[in-house]
């Protein structure tokens, strides 16, 4: 039996559970995969690419509705300038390579994040892709760039100040679906599922208000190998639990 007939034959599988309506992924372990094999840092950065096209693929033929990447921090900023524009150049490349691909795959495109910091040649690629992309009606490719949860979370708490101060908000009104209405998430529902790759458990700064009930799958693979395979085992662990919400269910 071919690997492309198993994964069918997967798929169809866990499709008859519940299939997570917006998965978040952390894509840790770039630089140290690439180091492990005496390379350097960027070429896991380079590595890792391909397994976002696995993972874009696996996402779509699931039904998932949407996937949101954490491509860069704003914490990364401080990292060596040759890998920073490296990965900005990078990411220039993903955007022209695919861009046809994911139109021709139902695949719409959003960036998220703090764009002022972006180089403004890459700012405008991934926003000339966003608009490109604008009409696609599939999966929804999130790719959360120069950003940081904290930083969103007082941009939210500042957009409500004003409001409020400037009377087009009463206090009253602002509850916690008004202030998720002001993060840039807005429109696209918490993750039902957060996965982080390379061993690392812990959240750094990504979705902080957003993952407050998601389901946690930590991987021990770095992002570089990571691929449908080990996506379907996260879907998996997704569909044996039970989803409480804080609440009591009955047997």
């Amino acid at each position: 039996m071919s690997s492309e007939i198993r994964k069918s034959e997967i798929v169809e599988e866990l499709k008859l559970g519940a299939i997570p309506q917006h998965v978040a992924i952390i894509m840790d372990g770039n630089g140290r995969w690439a180091q492990s094999r005496g390379k350097p840092r960027i070429f896991g950065h380079q590595k890792g690419v391909q397994s976002v096209r696995h993972v874009v693929e696996a996402a779509a033929d699931l039904g998932i509705g949407i996937l949101t990447l954490y491509a860069f921090s704003e914490e990364n900023w401080g990292r060596p300038k040759a890998e920073v524009s490296a990965l900005m150049k990078l990411l220039e490349t993903y955007v022209i390579k695919e861009r046809e691909k994911l139109h021709k795959g139902n695949v719409k495109f959003r960036v998220m994040g703090n764009l002022e910091r972006v180089p403004v040649r890459t700012r405008k690629m991934v926003l000339d892709t966003q608009q490109y992309l604008e009409g696609n009606t599939g999966l929804t490719l999130n790719i959360a760039l120069s950003y940081g949860s904290r930083n969103e979370i007082v941009y939210a708490c500042r957009e409500i100040a004003r409001k409020v101060q400037s009377g087009d908000l009463t206090l009253e009104e602002v509850t916690t679906e008004r202030f998720s209405e002001h993060l840039w998430t807005d429109g696209l529902g918490d993750p039902d599922l957060f996965i982080r790759t390379s061993g690392e458990q812990r959240v750094s700064n990504f979705l902080l208000w957003q993952i407050a009930y998601s389901e946690l799958w930590f991987s021990q693979v770095y992002w570089p190998e990571f691929r449908k395979e080990h996506f379907y085992e996260a879907i998996r662990s997704f569909q044996s639990r039970k989803r409480r919400f804080g609440l009591v269910l009955e047997d």
